[in-house]
């Protein structure tokens, strides 16, 4: 680099140049690269902003993925842990359909049965609002969701409308009646 004063000036003239290569090739790259970058601002804001959206819908489907996961264990927890639920699935399950003791726990609306029904009513809740899949609920309660269908008495009481299953109501439509 060198610094000469001009004569009868008050302005410095400054020169870098390349000790390597002739001519000021570094200096005229990066006046060009600046230039070309202000020249396409808004070109390159645009596809950053675009990579930004891409990287935020990518955090979102991750977060989402990850809530549905907890949701699913929550309830697989619930259903297949708790002795309520686990009691009225051996009933629903043991018995074939019109069965004495399935009739006798819809007759006294009996408390472990309500349990069990608000289990459903709040998966097919969730279900309604996406933070489950269809393939969440066939994947864990296919088979549960049929065994409720199968019983004539608890599907008429699910289907009542003054009993609240509203959501239930909706999920068990999909299954064939057991008479």
């Amino acid at each position: 680099m060198s610094v000469r004063r001009m004569k009868n000036s008050h302005t410095l003239d400054i020169q870098c140049q390349n000790p390597f290569l002739p001519g000021d090739v570094p200096v005229n790259f990066a006046v060009r690269l600046f230039q070309w970058i202000f020249l396409n601002a808004e070109r390159i804001s645009s596809l950053l902003a675009a990579a930004a959206v891409l990287g935020a819908v990518r955090i979102y489907y991750r977060k989402t993925t990850l809530e549905r996961a907890t949701w699913l264990s929550s309830l697989y927890s619930k259903f297949y842990e708790a002795p309520d639920l686990k009691r009225i699935r051996k009933i629903l399950d043991d018995n074939p359909p019109d069965a004495p003791e399935v009739k006798e726990l819809v007759r006294n609306e009996d408390s472990d049965l309500t349990d069990y029904l608000n289990f459903f009513e709040f998966m097919a809740y969730l279900k309604d609002r996406h933070q489950l899949s269809k393939r969440d609920v066939a994947a864990l309660f296919d088979y549960y969701l049929r065994l409720l269908s199968k019983h004539k008495d608890v599907r008429k009481y699910v289907l009542d409308d003054r009993n609240g299953y509203g959501y239930l109501k909706t999920l068990m439509a999909r299954f064939p009646g057991g008479d």
